[in-house]
Formats: C-alpha cells, structure tokens, sequence
C-alpha cells in the first residue's frame, strides 16, 4: 500500500494515540507514528505539541526516519526555540557520523533551523563539515554557510566561514566549487559593497575547469559568477569566451542563456576586425533558434531575451528570419513577441518575405493580432525606404478589404508614413478621404484630421471634411480636439478667405467652451497669434516638421546594456532593470557592459579622446512638444551629463575682442552661440578637491585662496508647495569651484527617496555637474545637508531677472518647481585682472552710453578693507590713486561666459556712501554687479 494512506484519517484524539506510538518500543511503530505526524503538518494540522516525543526519535540508525524528524523539526523550531535546543546534541554527533549521508543531512538541517539561540552551537560541526572529506557533505556545507550569514552576519565574518568558503573555490570536485561560488554570489548580493567574489585569471581558470563537470545548475551558478567578472584585456576575454561556447549545446535552456549573457558581454571587447568575433556571431544563432522550439512559455522567455540580443547585435539572428515567423497555434503573447523581433530584424534583403507573412497575418481572426500586423507593415515601410512603396499598396489593398479595425490602423501608420517621406504617397489621400465615415477610433480620427490639415491644399473639400468632425467637438477625446483645432487653424492660413468663419467657431469652442486647460492654451495661442502676427502664426502652426525616426521603442542604449548584462533572469523578461521591481533594492547592483578596449575600437570615443582634442559637436536636439521647461520631467535616465571638459582659457590678454566673449548668446542676439566654455582656465573649473594644484597653479595670476562671500541660507521650497519637503539653500565659490550648499528636511509622514535634480536652461549655463547625492532614505522629521557641485557649461537662455534660476527636484512622490535668484559674484573668476594699459585702452573703448553709476550707502570701509574685501571675491584692483583726498579704487572682473566688467570705485575718508561707476559691454548685467558689491562691502 502506497502512503497516500496517511492523509485520509480524520479521527479526534489522535494526537494522544500518535504521542503513545512515538514512544513505543517498536522501530517500526515510531516510524509509522512519524509518517503520520508529517502527514498531518503537511495538511496544515498543528502537531507541534508532539515535539519532544519526535525530537527523541532523532536517535536512530534508520536514515528514512532521521529524514522525517529532521523535516520536522525544520517545520516547528521556529515556534518552539528552547524545545528545538534539545537537538543540538543530535546534530553534533551526526556531524561525525560514518556514513556520509547522515552528516550532509544533519548539516542541511542545522542551516534551515532559523532560530538565533541555536546558531552559535552548529559553528563548530559546520566548521568541520567544510573540510569534510566527501565532497557531498562539503558541497552542502558550502551552502548553509550562506543560510547562516542570512540569519547572523556577523557571526559568520567572526568565524571565518567567508574565507573557508573562497578556499573551497579551489576544491577539487566541481560541484563544491559550484555550490561555492552560489554561496558566494548569495551572500555577495545582500551586501554589494563587500568583494567576496575577488575574481582574479587564476581562480577564473578554476572557475571554466569545473564548468565542465558540474550538475546544470552548478554551471549556472559559476556561468553568472564569470559574467561578473571583467577582463583585463581582448585575449582573456577571447580565452573565456572561447571555453563557454560549447555550454551553448548544453540540452538545458538557463544554462544556454547564462552562457549567451557571458558571451554578449564579454563580446564588448573584442575587435569585430577579429576571426573569432565572426566565428561567435555564427554561433550564437543556433542555440537561440533551438529555445524557440520548447514549448510556449519557454519560448516567450527565450522571446523576450532574443529582443534584446537583436537589438543590441542584429548581426547575430540576421539570417534566421524564418524562424520567427508565427505558427497559426502560437499562443498569442508569443505571436506578438515574435512580431515584434520580425521588425526588428528586418532589411532590403528580406524584406519582400516579411511583407508576405505580414499580409497574410493581417487576414488573421485574432483582432489585437492583426492590429499589430498591420503597425508592423508601417514600421516596415519607415525602416526600410527601398520597400516604402510595396508597403503602401499593401496598406491600400487592406483598406479595400474595409474591414473597420484594419481600415483604422492603416490610416494610422500611413500617417507615419507621410511623415517619414513627404510629398510621394499624397495619391493616397483620396482612397482615406473615402473611408472617413467608419473611423470610430480616437487615434484613428486624430491621425486623419492631421492628413487633412496637412494636406488641405490638395483636398477640394477639407473644409467640409473638418467641419463634419466639428459637430461633435465636445464628445471627442483630447487626442482628436487637439488635432482638429491645428488642422482648422492650418487650413486657415493656407485657404484665408473660405474658412474665416469656421476657425472662429473652432476657437470659440477650444477657448470659451472647454474645460481641457491643455486645449484652452492651444486655443488661445493660436487665437493670440493669428490676430496679432498672421506670418509669424504661419511660420508656427506650418513650420516645417523633422522627419521621424525609424525605431520609435527601442530600449535606451544604457538601459539596453544594464539589460543585456541580466540575460537569464527576471528582469530580461520584464525589459526593467531590477531596481525597478525588486521591492526595498536590497542587494540590486546596477550592472554595465565592459568597456572596449583600445584595440577593439578604431575610432576613439569622445571619453577618451586625448586632452586638447577638439570635442565633436554637440548634437541638436528637438524638445517635445509643449516642455517648456527644457525636459525637467526626464530625470530618470541618469545623472545629469557634464558638459565637455573645460578647455585652457581662450581669451587672449592681447587679443582685440576681449570684452566680446559670449555676448550675443546672454543677450540673445543675431549671432546666438552658446558661450564659450573655455572661458575659464581647466584647472578653475575643475571641482573642489581635485587637488592642491588649484591653490598653487600661479600660472592663471591667481596665487591665494579664493573664498567669496556666502549668503546664509534661505528658503527656496516652502514643504506646503512641495508635499513635505522643504529645501534651504545658498550658493557658493571656493577655489574655482562653484556650489550649491542644500539642506533638504522632510516634513511628510513618509520616506523620501530617490532625489535627483535639474535646471531649467539660463543665462549663464549652470548646471549640476554631479547627480544629486542623498544617500540614505530621508525619513519624516529628518533633516540633511548636501553640497552639488556646479559648473557653467549647460544650456543657454536669458532670463528675466538675469540671476533667475529655476531648478526641478524629483523625488519618489512627486516632482517640484522652484526658482531662485543666484548671487553674480559666484560667477565672477580667478583670473579677472587686467593688467593697467589693457584696463585704460579698454575703458576708453566701451562707449560712454554704457556706463551706469551707483550709490552704495552705510559702509564704513576705507580704501584697502574694501580692496581687500573685494579681492576675496575675486573683483581685482587693477590700480589706485588718490583724487582732491578722495581714494579712487580701479578694478576689474571677469564672468564665467567671458564677459569683463571694469569699475571705478570712489571712497572719501568719513563718509559711509561709495560712489561706483560701472562700464560693460552687455549693459544689463552692470545692475547685478553692483548687487553683487554691495553685498560683498557690507557683510
């Protein structure tokens, strides 16, 4: 009789009967008596009251009952600590037992017992157990020294379990180094700054060795060890790469991805010049096609893993087209995976063929299917040009079906399309134009509307088209309003005279009728700009638009390498890093590619370009529609990017335009460039600390310590505006090195976190030149003080005021605004002195219409404490005389974008008020200046 037999008593008073068999005499009886308390904990009965009678079979020969006990008292040690102390004894002497078995399994169970009172007393048998000489008995010991970290830390460190456990990396049998290694790796995880893991050539070779013998999953284990592992140049990665290819056969799908996530990565550094960068490309296919012939679920994994693979090294499946093709029983989760990589994989020399599958798909009975089937043949069309014009009739011949839901997805993408190539398929509109009745579809209503505004001049009737959508203005979405209100307004501005009436009645109905705020604003734009500058509206509403791009969902390039490096694992099938779904972080360490080494990139990066290269030209980036506060929302993907390195100063003392640099861009003049970041010498703008050669470099005249003055801290986000978080700041300059001193305090019931901070483009570039640094969680009532450093090499927009800075914090809630005004003299230089004939040549040379004249009252200072007051705040005395007893103080300072500014300071002996006259040729900032001395004179 099988012991299903167990499970089907229900009597009462049971516990009594099976408390008097565990105590018989009987071996046969006690064994039965166990097998039937296991039975009832594991239909959930409570039989912990049985405890000390189970614990006093433990001592037995019979391995089948020492296995039920132990299970046992797995189960209840949690609930019952001072009972399950009664073991410990059991357990040391099973450590020592002859049969190999016994003391794997005493030692098994010593690591699943969680109960702290117990744990220094399994030290000693764990200890001996390491050393063990079965390597079963050491391979599971291997594994409970990373349970008993989990339960005691510090325990484990003080008894030197860690260091056993890196010796055992070395151990002859291949299992022990697996369970090692996934030891390791555990604890490794749960405290990421500790390098338990020293990986090294000589304990890699050890690593690959074993890699061959071990169980599956032991070469899982040390296949993600090595894939943490960076090699120090080509040929090593080349040598491990080439001793994991031939897991890739391996009959076991994660093994297959583990090896595939080693190669991928360590594929980073070798030169694709090389042989045997073809040779792995070759031999990376086969392997990811034979995942695709498991069943469903593997196959999506397999799926989604190969998404990333295609996108980072198309090369790879470029051939293997067909395999992606959907079978007509695929579930539907793996036809739109496949789908998608069909796509992606996509080029001029298959194209033909997908565009075959992809009509047929498109005839398919599953409606979501087919949507996407018919986004595929748009998709195709905007990647590759060559088949643009197949794409289209295919497109048409869909729309002939008149099928409404494939009729509505054609309209969308062949918008896209028109988009992507204008002015060659306009023949089209005519066939859309007939299908307008049927649309239903929010985005297929909004993609039509926009063909028809785009394209008014060619469509005889566009007037009456819009208005038929007008109708119903008020029970459309968003989406469709937004949309016919520009095209209105753009049919409009190319036909004036036919359709005066119907965009008053659009305005009317966005402006005076709505209640979207974001529809009213485009109203009243639009209504603002066509009553009081036609042609400019013209040059807004019918600018010419950027073509779009092939790729619109492609995975951030860093993101896609974070990804690529978590092949195999949870987060591959999610497309998120971890961090992003592993809850609390703990242990999540964000992974990157290695980089390329010198001989596998024949063209250099901007990283590494050498010093005094030219950097290449910053790219110009169209900002989205409506983001008005230069992409402040888009913190989370990353610090924020320093500009380029500063480079030494290019304003030459004898050169004629020396008052000139990077004027037009603060004013915003005809010529407008982005100042000149050389404007400061390199070792000026490089961040505190980097160094005592800030403080003696006398090369750039400066030779003391700069130490402007600080403001206190004021207010900048009050925590009612910022639900609870209240920040105080001030700005600073020392040694060249401009700051930001913050005090974040959180006032909410809730812990803050993930802080991270941007700037809204100004008129001097400041920008963050590191990521906001908070480093723990900022708990309610808590206050903390962070100093971000800043440099001035951002963006570039006048401001109203000229200090006016508005600055984004992000945090987990929400995301906040404020502005603030920033003091002048934080920009003011170190190498501001002019020497005496530059000085007079060039205060005659700036016309006398931009001088300004200021009174600075109450400030008792006589000549040299004001002299020297201001030096420290790097306004430099370039000469000093005396005047009918008046002292006359002439001096000169230099801005970050190049801007000097000279002064003349008059102090008479015994009077409080100073007289300053200030001459610049960007007049605008003399106003500032003058801010800028009256505070430095009287604090």
């Amino acid at each position: 009789m099988t012991d299903s037999k167990y499970f089907t008593t229900t009597k009462k008073g049971e516990i009594f009967e099976l408390k008097a068999e565990l105590n018989s005499d009987k071996k046969e009886k006690k064994k039965e008596a166990v097998k039937k308390v296991i039975a009832s904990m594991t239909v959930g009965k409570d039989v912990s009251a049985l405890f000390p009678d189970v614990v006093n079979c433990m001592q037995t020969d019979n391995l089948e009952l020492k296995k039920l006990v132990y299970l046992y008292l797995m189960n209840y040690a949690k609930s019952q600590p001072d009972m399950a102390i009664m073991a410990v004894n059991t357990f040391v002497k099973d450590c020592e037992d002859p049969n190999p078995l016994i003391r794997a399994l005493a030692v098994r169970t010593m690591g699943c017992i969680r109960v702290d009172k117990i744990t220094e007393y399994l030290c000693e048998p764990l200890r001996k157990c390491l050393k063990d000489e079965d390597p079963y008995v050491r391979k599971t010991a291997a594994v409970c020294v990373a349970k008993l970290h989990d339960i005691n830390a510090q325990l484990v460190e003080d008894q030197g379990f860690l260091d056993t456990l890196k010796d055992l990396i070395s151990d002859s049998n291949p299992m022990v180094v697996a369970n090692a290694v996934a030891a390791l790796s555990e604890i490794a995880e749960s405290h990421p700054s500790s390098n338990l893991l020293d990986l090294n050539p000589q304990s890699i070779n050890k690593l690959l060795t074993a890699l061959n013998e071990c169980t599956e999953w032991g070469q899982i284990f040390i296949l993600d060890c090595l894939a943490n592992y960076t090699p120090k140049d080509d040929r090593e990665a080349q040598s491990i790469c080439e001793r994991v290819t031939p897991r890739l056969s391996h009959a076991n799908s994660a093994v297959v991805l583990s090896a595939v996530k080693v190669l991928m990565k360590f594929m980073e550094m070798l030169s694709k010049d090389l042989d045997y960068y073809g040779t792995l490309l070759k031999k990376l296919a086969p392997p990811l096609v034979t995942l695709l012939s498991a069943e469903p679920e593997l196959q999506y994994v397999a799926l989604r893993n190969i998404n990333l693979i295609v996108q980072k090294r198309p090369e790879i499946l470029k051939h293997e087209m067909k395999v992606f093709f959907v079978k007509y029983n695929d579930p539907i989760y793996v036809k739109l995976e496949k789908l998608d990589i069909m796509i992606r994989l996509a080029s001029q020399a298959n194209i033909a063929q997908v565009l075959a599958e992809l009509k047929e798909y498109a005839t398919e009975v599953d409606v979501d299917f087919v949507r996407k089937a018919v986004r595929a043949i748009g998709r195709c069309a905007i990647k590759v040009e060559q088949s643009a014009e197949r794409c289209v009739s295919t497109l048409l011949d869909l729309i002939q079906t008149k099928v409404n839901y494939v009729v509505q997805e054609a309209i969308v993408v062949i918008k896209d399309i028109f988009r992507k190539y204008p002015n060659k398929y306009e023949s089209v509109i005519a066939t859309l134009c007939e299908n307008l009745d049927s649309l239903d579809e929010p985005e297929a209503r909004a993609a039509m509307i926009w063909i028809v505004g785009e394209y008014a001049e060619r469509i005889d009737n566009a007037d009456e088209l819009l208005e038929s959508f007008l109708e119903g203005f008020h029970d459309e979405s968003t989406q469709v309003q937004l949309q016919l209100l520009t095209a209105i307004v753009k049919l409009f501005l190319k036909k004036p005279t036919e359709t005066q009436e119907l965009v008053q009645q659009v305005l009317s109905l966005a402006t005076q009728d709505s209640d979207n705020p974001d529809l009213r604003d485009r109203g009243y734009i639009y209504w603002r700009l066509l009553s009081t500058d036609p042609v400019a509206a013209k040059e807004v509403v019918l600018a010419e638009k950027p073509l779009i791009s092939e790729e619109t969902d492609l995975i951030e390039p860093t993101l896609l390498d974070e990804l690529i490096c978590y092949i195999g694992t949870l987060a591959s099938v999610y497309h998120k890093p971890p961090s992003a779904f592993v809850e609390g972080g703990r242990g999540v360490v964000h992974k990157s590619l290695p980089p390329r080494t010198a001989s596998s990139e024949s063209t250099e990066s901007p990283e590494t370009a050498p010093p005094g290269a030219p950097s290449g030209e910053q790219p110009d980036v169209i900002p989205t529609q409506g983001d008005l506060l230069g992409d402040l929302l888009n913190l989370d993907l990353g610090p924020p990017v320093s500009g380029p390195p500063l480079a030494t100063s290019s304003v030459q003392m004898g050169a004629v335009d020396l008052l000139g640099g990077g004027l037009d861009s603060l004013i915003g003049g005809p010529n407008f460039v982005t100042p000149p970041a050389a404007a400061v010498p390199a070792n000026l703008g490089a961040p505190m600390g980097s160094g005592l050669s800030d403080l003696f470099d006398l090369t750039s005249g400066v030779g003391t310590l700069s130490g402007s003055y600080v403001a206190p801290k004021a207010v900048w986000l009050p925590a009612m505006k910022a639900k609870g978080l209240e920040i105080s700041g001030t700005f600073t300059r020392q040694v060249g090195s401009i700051s930001m001193d913050l005090q974040l305090t959180n006032k909410a019931l809730q812990v803050m976190t993930d802080f991270a901070i941007q700037f809204n483009r100004n008129s001097f570039g400041l920008a963050p030149a590191a990521p906001l640094q908070v480093h723990a969680p900022l708990s309610p009532n808590q206050t903390v003080d962070i100093s971000l450093p800043l440099n001035t090499v951002g963006s570039v927009m006048k401001m109203e005021p000229l200090n006016n800075l508005q600055v984004a914090v992000k945090n987990n809630i929400d995301v906040f605004y404020f502005s603030t005004l920033y003091p002048l003299h934080i920009l003011f230089v170190e190498d501001g002195k002019m020497d005496r004939q530059m000085f007079l040549a060039t205060w005659k040379d700036i016309p006398n219409e931009n001088e300004a004249q200021f009174q600075i009252r109450d400030c008792p200072l006589n000549a040299e404490a004001a002299s020297s007051r201001l030096q420290s705040s790097n306004i430099f005395t370039v000469a000093k005389r005396n005047v009918e007893g008046q002292d006359m103080l002439y001096q000169s300072l230099k801005l970050t974008n190049g801007i000097w500014v000279l002064a003349e300071l008059r102090v008479q002996p015994g009077n409080p008020s100073l007289t300053l006259s200030l001459k610049c040729r960007a007049p605008e900032v003399s106003q500032h200046v003058y801010q800028a001395y009256e505070t430095i004179l009287k604090n």
